[in-house]
């Protein structure tokens, strides 16, 4: 006897998988992890509820505080040996190595504050997180 049942291409509890590398490049890039060509925020920080160019769903997200956490991280691990080098190789007045890397630290954090978002955003989509893909 033949088994008639069809047989579900992904079980609900493994969903089709998602492009991890991608979607992060897309989501640094501040557009949507799904067409890559919406943008993912409506203002610097502000994650839109959907894509406009796709209409996915973006409202799952759960970015919180980890794109500052990770802001914090990477602009402290690239200041931190500068200042240092800088420091020791070259002795520059205190009042001139404080605005230097006053200016730099500030710049590097607003640079990478919405793309890190955007980054984190399209990694829990990527992976199905919070509520991504419930309507498959």
């Amino acid at each position: 006897m033949h088994d008639t049942t069809v047989q579900p291409e992904h079980p609900p509890e493994h969903p089709p998988e998602r492009a991890l590398w991608p979607a992060l490049r897309k989501g640094f890039c501040r557009k949507c992890p799904n067409c890559g060509r919406g943008p993912i925020l409506k203002s610097y920080l502000k994650v839109r509820e959907t894509c406009p160019v796709c209409c996915e769903d973006l409202s799952h997200h759960r970015a919180d505080d980890g794109p500052a956490y990770l802001t914090i991280l990477i602009v402290g691990h690239l200041m931190a040996p500068l200042l240092h080098v800088t420091f020791t190789q070259f002795r520059p007045e205190p009042l001139v190595l404080f605005t230097i890397f006053g200016v730099g630290t500030v710049t590097l954090s607003l640079y990478l504050l919405p793309r890190l978002k955007g980054a984190i955003v399209a990694f829990q989509w990527a992976r199905f997180m919070h509520g991504f893909g419930e309507d498959r």
